[in-house]
């Protein structure tokens, strides 16, 4: 607790020179857009301007034309024009080209004061941009480091929690590998040495006692239909064919009846408003895995005698809730211990979560438990 007491003071002041430092990012944001402003409204008046001195060059250029047409013509009869005429038309022509040299100098003038405008005011842009982005960063990283060093704790814990899982989930594949190799050793692959034996029999009696080959060969078909019947549960563990031809609801009728063979539990399905619906492939593995995890779990652990399911598809989700009368169990361990063995609660979370799903899981010690489980069905 000390350490993390440490860090926390360690983290606080981290945060308070962050937050010094957007203060001063803002500020000089705040001063680099007021400086922007300023320009761009120097630079609208200039660009006014420019367009007053460019309408008055082209008025003073159609002048000074007609003023040295005019002294064209004065020139060209001198005889026929006062020395006074004379001398105004000089002084016109020379005055409008003083003129036309002035403003064609404040024109030029004008233009590289606009030039140097917007070269600064791309450059002011710039920095503000950086400046923005910068700002934004920083906000960022103060939103992480202002939730504390507990926040970054969970955070850790959580991925050690999700690696953990994976650990177990990979571990916990390799054991259902093992399991399913196991099933077919000790069923069908013993059955099927016994049927090689029994027709090696079968050869050697029909040479010798032809009568008792009748028997032989009636038990070596029920020896045949033991084996594909443990193949087929295998098969149906694994994999249900039912669940691809014939929809979910079906396949689950099947299994909840295979199941109560082998047990005294009494199950009950309840279907709602979808009996003969088809949903869509993974959201039917998703429903059927859901129930068949819950209710294997219900019959290893729980010791209920009775368990009922309720399907109910609406329009736009699908809502299972899994009841029994068992002994109940505390759920927080079960789902947040990374120690504890519930690969079936989890990977039904895991399923759920990525169907963008929700699942709840309410029980009570000696009064049963309700798992309920709502999936959005996307068309």
């Amino acid at each position: 607790m000390q350490d993390i007491k440490q860090l926390d003071q360690v983290l606080k002041r981290t945060i308070e020179a962050v937050e010094e430092g957007r203060e001063q990012i803002f500020s000089f944001a705040q001063g680099a857009r007021q400086e922007r402003d300023e320009i761009l409204t120097k630079l609208v008046d200039l660009k006014g301007d420019i367009l007053d001195v460019i309408t008055a060059v082209d008025r003073l250029e159609k002048e000074e034309k007609l003023a040295r047409l005019y002294l064209m013509e004065v020139n060209r009869n001198f005889k026929g024009y006062s020395e006074k005429d004379i001398q105004a038309a000089y002084q016109d022509a020379q005055h409008i080209q003083i003129q036309l040299g002035l403003m064609r100098e404040r024109e030029t003038q004008h233009r590289q004061r606009r030039d140097q405008f917007e070269k600064t005011l791309r450059r002011i842009t710039e920095t503000l941009d950086r400046a923005e982005k910068l700002e934004n960063h920083v906000g960022l990283a103060l939103n992480l480091l202002s939730g504390g060093l507990q926040d970054v704790t969970v955070k850790l814990d959580e991925l050690q929690l999700r690696q953990q899982l994976s650990v177990r989930v990979i571990k916990a594949q390799e054991e259902e590998r093992l399991r399913v190799a196991r099933e077919i050793h000790d069923g069908p692959a013993q059955s099927m040495a016994n049927v090689v034996l029994r027709a090696e029999i079968c050869e050697k009696l029909m040479a010798v006692e032809p009568d008792k080959v009748k028997q032989e060969l009636y038990d070596l078909k029920e020896m045949v239909k033991e084996s594909l019947h443990e193949v087929r549960k295998i098969i149906f563990d694994l994999r249900p064919m039912v669940l691809d031809d014939l929809g979910v609801v079906p396949t689950l009728r099947r299994f909840i009846a295979e199941l109560q063979k082998r047990n005294a539990m009494s199950i009950e399905l309840v279907v709602l408003g979808g009996e003969e619906r088809r949903l869509s492939g993974p959201l039917e593995v998703a429903v059927f895995r859901i129930v068949q995890e819950a209710l294997n779990n219900i019959n290893k652990h729980a010791g209920a005698r009775r368990a009922m399911i309720k399907l109910e598809v609406l329009p736009g989700r699908v809502n299972i809730s899994i009841t029994d009368d068992g002994c109940g169990f505390e759920t927080d361990p079960f789902l947040n211990d990374a120690n504890m063995e519930c690969f079936g609660l989890l990977g039904m979370r895991e399923r759920v979560e990525l169907l963008d799903g929700q699942m709840k899981i309410s029980s009570v010690a000696g009064k049963g438990t309700e798992i309920f489980v709502t999936i959005p069905i996307k068309e």
